[in-house]
């Protein structure tokens, strides 16, 4: 049994008053929308006519009995019912736990509410969420809040792009700068002159480093309950309670407002003890309760600010002379050390005696270590206990994002079984903070709390930081345990706790082996122990949230100019890359040289390639041909190849960011066969898809003409 605390946290209902059935519908449907403000319309997916969807209200011990109608003619979809435990069936995850509900076709969801709090829903399909398919949820405590307030506002976070959210990931997976060129944070040589950081931009190039960003998709929009700015009702003098739930696809927000500090009565739905922040990191997937008072007079701003310094949300309370609130600084992604002091100085503020505290930084992390539950939430000494330690690993190269270096493709399940302690350790080994949500549960954050550790479903982990939580395994069934920044999930951060038998017993620790027990069907992955007796293990796993495990992509690089034309068709996965090549000049005479091939890619620094060769060049012939692809220090790429005519080609090619938008580059190789072969030149990108080039070959000259992405 848990402690008392969280016994009557999850089962707690009022005596004496009967169980209520509350009844929604929502209706799902394909339509074009904007939030306004001269954004053009774009097809999305709207819930009930609009983005984001209704807000469900309950009442704690309320039964939901919720019909979801697809009213799109061509697409599946789900509903997944964030934060709230629940049976599995109703979970809503598509192929893992609940069957995806088919164009035309509706599927009721029926479960009781045991426990109350700021929750949201969305869809679990493809990229939906992205697209529109959100909305809020609030369970009043059965005996009422706590801390009162005189207003109660949901105030849904949330991204928007005019883009295609399919085009989002495909740019994502073959490496544009566009994103950053965009939002104005792409590093660039004068770009490191201005900010006094050459020093740091060579030694990054210096240690085959790529240029890091914070975020990684440019945003059209931040969205407040669907709109760039919004205004809700609060007097002078009175206190407003803000739900704020962060349904952003990529973006953490940063909280602050002109009224002064906001009190933090709620996380991730559970009570917690009051503290005053300045200003609240909040992770995709995290919901916060917070109070504010209103001024005496004015219109004060509480701003929601993607993380990246992009844009912002704002949310207005009151009337008369607007008082904006402060600005969060932006990100120095020159010196990225600046992440990592921040999240050393508060895991550092774990060891600190209870009441300690640190000055506020400008850009903190969220305040973990400060949040107590209002009652005990330890777990009985008696129960079993197993600690997991996922490293939380990624490659933003090739857009691969894992747990301990595999990707669900490659290694998807967790067994677990009931009754057991879990303790989780987070270990983030890259560059970019990572939103770690487990369905099904509510984990206990270990940050130096003892016995008043809170209830969260949700946690950033940091650049280069740990987080530990543990939970207990009291939920039979198969529950998603993923980052809920969606295009990480989408590309492999993402892993299924399945319970196992009875007779199943753990492995030793520091020996987890997943991918066993575990029963799937068309529609969902379910244990063992549920199937009946004569039923088999299957090898495959489910498709976790209805999306391909390792999907390909397809894309075309290349240029016309006046005297040659050069590119490359691709056609890749995670590790592979087939492709075909061409070079073409015609400065005195029409020749060219193509290849078809594939590359297998093992890490940013190393690949293999094998392909075939044609050209009509003087003296050569069509050959075979097998190499390694290295990249050393300086980002500097080198190739060395072997063909099937017994010579040998090196190369050597660079190229330097000047401006955000003027790029240069050079190439050499020479092979034994046809010697010496240069090319210099420089880029000027006008958009997502085209470049100015200028460019000298020293087989075809000099010339200029259009370069071009697809």
């Amino acid at each position: 049994m848990k402690t008392i605390f969280l016994f009557l946290f999850l089962f707690l209902s009022t005596l004496g008053l009967h169980a209520r059935v509350i009844e929604y519908d929502l209706e799902i449907r394909r339509e074009n929308w904007t939030p306004g403000d001269g954004l053009k319309a774009v097809p999305a997916i709207t819930v009930n006519g609009g983005i984001p969807g209704p807000t469900l209200r309950f009442r704690e011990g309320d039964t939901a009995r919720i019909r979801v109608h697809n009213r799109m003619t061509k697409e599946e979809t789900s509903v997944h019912w964030h934060g709230i435990v629940l049976p599995v069936a109703q979970d809503g995850v598509p192929h893992v736990t609940t069957p995806p509900i088919q164009p035309g076709g509706t599927h009721t969801f029926e479960f009781k509410l045991p426990h109350s709090g700021t929750y949201w829903y969305h869809s679990h399909t493809h990229l939906q969420e992205q697209e529109g398919v959100y909305g809020s949820i609030v369970v009043d405590p059965a005996a009422g809040e706590p801390v009162k307030a005189d207003h109660d506002h949901v105030v849904v976070l949330s991204d928007w792009t005019t883009e295609s959210p399919d085009e989002v990931m495909r740019s994502l997976r073959r490496g544009t700068e566009w994103y950053e060129l965009k939002k104005g944070s792409i590093q660039s040589l004068t770009g490191a002159a201005k900010a006094g950081a050459l020093g740091e931009f060579f030694d990054r190039e210096r240690s085959r480093m790529p240029a890091m960003d914070i975020s990684d998709v440019a945003y059209d929009a931040f969205l407040a309950n669907g709109k760039r700015a919004i205004h809700l009702p609060g007097k002078p003098g009175e206190t407003v309670r803000l739900r704020f739930i962060n349904a952003g696809a990529s973006t953490y927000f940063y909280l602050n407002s002109a009224t002064g500090p906001l009190r933090i009565v709620a996380a991730d739905g559970p009570p917690v003890r009051p503290i005053s922040v300045k200003r609240l990191l909040v992770g995709m997937a995290e919901t916060y309760d917070v109070i504010v008072n209103v001024p005496a007079s004015g219109e004060w701003e509480v701003r929601a600010t993607a993380q990246d310094g992009s844009g912002h949300a704002s949310i207005f309370l009151g009337d008369g002379d607007r008082h904006a609130a402060p600005d969060i600084p932006r990100p120095d992604n020159y010196r990225m050390d600046h992440h990592l002091m921040a999240a050393m100085d508060e895991m550092d503020m774990d060891d600190m005696p209870a009441g300690h505290q640190m000055e506020e930084a400008e850009r903190p992390l969220p305040p973990y270590s400060r949040l107590r539950s209002p009652g005990p939430t330890a777990f009985p000494a008696s129960l079993p206990r197993r600690t997991i330690e996922l490293r939380l690993t990624g490659d933003m190269e090739r857009y691969i994002w894992s747990f301990n270096g595999k990707t669900y493709a490659q290694d998807g399940v967790i067994p677990i079984k009931k009754g057991e302690v879990i303790r989780m350790e987070f270990i983030n080994d890259t560059m970019m903070h990572h939103p770690i949500h487990l369905h099904g549960h509510f984990f206990r954050v270990l940050a130096g709390q003892g016995k008043d550790a809170p209830l969260k479903h949700t946690i950033d982990v940091p650049p280069m930081g740990k987080r530990t939580v543990e939970f207990h395994a009291d939920n039979p069934g198969d529950w998603l345990l993923h980052c809920h920044l969606l295009y990480h999930m989408h590309a492999g951060m993402t892993r299924i706790f399945a319970y196992q038998d009875k007779n199943w017993n753990p492995p030793p620790q520091g020996k987890l082996k997943t991918g066993t027990n575990v029963i799937c069907t068309d529609e969902c992955c379910v244990p063992a122990e549920s199937q009946p007796a004569t039923g088999g293990t299957a090898d495959h796993q489910p498709h976790a949230g209805g999306h391909d495990h390792d999907p390909l992509f397809m894309f075309v690089d290349g240029s016309i100019q006046s005297h040659m034309s050069e590119g490359q068709f691709t056609v890749m996965n995670s590790y592979n890359d087939f492709f075909a090549a061409w070079e073409m000049g015609w400065r005195d005479e029409f020749s060219y040289e193509a290849e078809i091939g594939w590359k297998r890619y093992f890490d940013p620094n190393l690949s293999s390639v094998l392909g075939w060769r044609f050209t009509n060049h003087d003296g050569e012939a069509d050959r075979a041909f097998a190499g390694v692809e290295y990249r050393l220090p300086y980002l500097i790429d080198s190739t060395l190849q072997i063909d099937s005519e017994g010579d040998a080609r090196v190369g050597l090619g660079k190229s330097l960011q000047i401006t955000d938008r003027l790029n240069v580059f050079a190439e050499v190789q020479y092979d034994t066969g046809s010697e010496w072969e240069w090319t210099t030149g420089a880029t000027w990108t006008l958009n997502k898809q085209l470049s100015l080039i200028s460019q000298y070959h020293s087989e075809y000259g000099f010339g200029g003409g259009l370069q071009f992405r697809f």
